[in-house]
């Protein structure tokens, strides 16, 4: 084996001549050939085979140099199918001195295979997204070495990055051009609703299209340049950061930014021929391929960093920034890997939707897209990679499906699906202003949650009876310091202002769990969903808690006011809670500030505990509103941010509305107003459901009003009531199949 210094030559001299077949007028399998031709001389191997993705689950032989020729374009196989497969599943390479005896090893008799023994496969990826596999072969039994291994993997990212250019378009579905077929990506329903229109990018894609450098010494240069560009500009940041929890976030990426070790990497990179970018871009698919496999959080969060410094020095070095020049379409689908709330108001309504490879139901992004009513999409595959600016894009929000470039056929159907909920919101409009009154004569008011000024105008548009939840915590969220009294109060004078005299129920500050202010210290907490959250918070922490109490009471200014304590576990917090409130009334009175002229302060259940509370809670509370997402999670002791239980478990389940009927039963026992709140309210079969047991309030997103009324106004509760027994008392786990039934009857 040559030593290192004739190895880096060696690769130098294959990268330009890859460099310079890439450069040439030919066809997209004639560069294919060429590559691994060069690849398998420079190696001294007798085989060099790429096999490319021709779909999300099949690899396809495209071109081989030492195997069979008649075997490309028909040997195919499944991901993890034989060694091959194995490599594109795992994302690691395999070497094998003696390959037939490798666990999975499958023989392809047409490819001729049989005569090489050792075999050396490396991933084809690109930024964490897998393209294919660059495999070579030998003759004789050995296990390559480092270096050798090394090198091939700087042809595979050189071959990822020609494919992202277009390098090797041709007939065949495994070259077809990158960013033009139609994509269907599944994701996670975190908004309800549908929406088209073309993709607008948060972070724009860096492309690299340098990727062969001729003078090491300069790419070096380039490199420890831009290097101290990324480390002036992350000092600065950490010179700027009053916050300490900022400032530890920031101390890891100047740990990052200063790491030798991650430097060196990328010298070494460029040593054997890559320019100081493709360097950068190489390291940074190896971290995103270690970052998909990791399941340690902390891990994942510095590879997060990691990834993020490598973008800020992607943009350093290319000069392509943020601000690419393009324009912002007429009808926007933001694409992003992730999203803070302050950035997603920043684009506020004029969004149509919103796709996120990460994120979760509960985050901050997703309350943002609920109070505006923007459909969204999580966990969305590789989106962010697979769509361009400008793209055509559908998403269906109700069951969490993108389809990016659509065909005719598919944004036909799209369209009509569409078409209906339009005609449908027409019916809808007509009933606005009509009492919910069911067909047995059963009133249920029905109320919208909000957390935003710009929710507001829903109020009468919707035909909601007031705001039956007003999260508090948006404002919070929003911001990089704790907000001031006469700010909220300004605020929440203005959401009273613009309620023209109906309801609005106030949730006191719900932050902990997946909701961490950025200027509090959060905690390690194993299980944060029951952890410090909610009133635990304000209980701990009375100034906060007195603080908005005030706020709130300067914004009513003698009117009537509403409000409720979030995650109440036992009576005893409901009962700090009032005393807090009690206390922060004769103070404001103390200072000569009005107070409300009627004050009702209530409880949400959301922990079973609170339902078994003893009768005396029932009878001081002014009212309860059951805090339907929370509850479902701990009944059934699954966690909603698990997508592998939390669609296990049916709202409609004998257990739950049993156990729904006898929280009413509590209520009409002490004369306890009680209403629902929660995503299951907003769901016409699910709300109708919650009626038929009792409940006469429900509150929701405003678009759900319409739907929820004009369910609730063909169906006789009473029936539905009996259809719901019957079901339970003859051993059904859910009651849906018997309620669609009893609901399809009238038609």
């Amino acid at each position: 084996m040559p030593d290192r210094g004739e190895s880096e030559s060696e690769s130098r001299k294959l990268l330009r001549r890859l460099r310079d077949t890439m450069a040439e007028e030919a066809a997209g399998q004639a560069r294919l050939d060429k590559i691994t031709h060069l690849t398998a001389d420079s190696m001294g191997t007798e085989v060099c085979s790429i096999y490319l993705f021709r779909d999300a689950e099949t690899l396809e032989l495209c071109a081989t140099h030492g195997l069979k020729k008649e075997a490309v374009h028909q040997t195919r196989m499944r991901i993890g199918e034989g060694l091959v497969g194995r490599v594109a599943r795992s994302g690691e390479a395999v070497n094998a001195a003696d390959a037939p005896s490798q666990p999975g090893f499958r023989y392809m008799p047409e490819t001729g295979e049989e005569i090489f023994s050792s075999f050396l496969g490396v991933p084809i990826q690109r930024l964490g997204e897998m393209l294919g596999v660059l495999v070579v072969q030998s003759k004789v039994a050995r296990e390559f070495s480092a270096d050798e291994l090394y090198a091939l993997e700087v042809v595979a990212m050189v071959l990822a990055e020609m494919a992202e250019l277009g390098a090797f378009v041709g007939e065949g579905a495994a070259l077809k051009a990158r960013h033009t077929e139609p994509r269907l990506i599944r994701g996670t329903q975190g908004q309800e609703g549908t929406a088209e229109g073309h993709v607008w990018l948060h972070e724009p894609r860096v492309v690299v299209t340098n990727l062969v450098a001729d003078d090491p010494q300069k790419e070096n240069a380039r490199l420890a340049e831009a290097v101290q560009s990324l480390q002036v500009s992350v000092d600065d940041l950490l010179a700027s950061a009053e916050d300490p929890e900022q400032r530890a976030i920031l101390e890891a990426y100047r740990m990052f930014a200063a790491s030798k070790g991650w430097v060196r990497r990328m010298e070494e990179d460029i040593a054997r021929g890559l320019t100081a970018e493709s360097a950068v871009e190489k390291q940074q698919s190896n971290a995103r391929a270690r970052m998909s496999q990791a399941t340690d959080p902390y891990l994942r969060e510095r590879l997060q960093d990691l990834d993020d410094l490598s973008n800020r020095l992607l943009r350093i070095l290319t000069g392509q920034g943020r601000q690419t020049g393009a324009e912002m379409p007429a009808d926007p689908i933001l694409v992003a890997r992730n999203i803070g709330p302050g950035e997603l108001l920043e684009y506020g309504r004029s969004l149509k939707g919103i796709v996120l490879e990460e994120g979760s139901v509960g985050s901050h992004a997703a309350i943002v897209a609920r109070a505006l009513a923007i459909p969204l999409i999580i966990h969305a595959g590789t989106i962010t990679t697979e769509a361009l600016n400008g793209d055509h894009i559908m998403l269906d929000g109700d069951q969490g499906i993108v389809h990016l470039r659509p065909d005719d056929t598919v944004v036909g159907a799209f369209r009509e699906k569409i078409a209906m909920q339009a005609k449908a919101l027409e019916r809808y409009a007509s009933i606005r202003d009509v009492d919910c009154v069911s067909a047995c004569g059963a009133r249920v008011h029905l109320n919208m949650n909000a957390g935003l000024m710009a929710d507001l105008p829903s109020l009468d548009g919707s035909g909601a009876e007031g705001v039956g939840l007003f999260r508090t915590e948006l404002q919070f969220l929003v911001r990089n310091k704790m907000p001031q009294r006469t700010e909220l109060a300004a605020l929440y004078a203005r959401v009273l202002d613009a309620a023209h005299g109906k309801r609005v129920n106030f949730r006191t500050l719900d932050i902990g769990s997946d909701k961490v202010l950025p200027y509090m210290k959060p905690n390690d907490e194993p299980n944060p969903a029951l952890g410090w959250r909610a009133i635990r918070v304000g209980l701990d922490k009375p100034g906060v808690m007195r603080m908005q109490l005030q706020a709130l009471f300067r914004a009513a200014n003698g009117r009537p006011l509403t409000l409720m304590f979030p995650f109440v576990a036992q009576f005893d917090e409901y009962r700090a809670g009032r005393a807090e409130v009690e206390k922060t009334i004769a103070r404001e009175q103390r200072l000569g500030h009005p107070v409300p002229e009627t004050l009702e302060v209530g409880a949400m259940l959301e922990t079973p505990s609170l339902a078994f509370a003893p009768r005396k809670f029932f009878e001081e509370v002014d009212f309860v509103s059951i805090g339907g997402n929370d509850l479902k999670q701990f009944f059934f002791a699954a966690d909603r941010e698990n997508e592998r239980v939390r669609r296990r478990y049916d709202t409609l389940n004998c257990s739950f509305l049993t156990f729904i009927e006898g929280i009413v039963n509590r209520c009409a026992e002490t004369g306890t107003p009680l209403s629902f709140c929660g995503e299951d309210a907003g769901r016409p079969i699910e709300a109708v459901c919650l009626a038929a047991v009792g409940l006469r309030t429900l509150s929701m997103r405003p678009a759900s009003i319409g739907p929820v009324k004009h369910l609730m106004m063909r169906v006789r509760l009473d029936e539905l009531r009996a259809v719901i027994k019957g079901a339970c008392d003859e051993g059904h786990q859910s009651v849906r199949g018997p309620v669609m039934d009893y609901l399809r009857s009238l038609d």
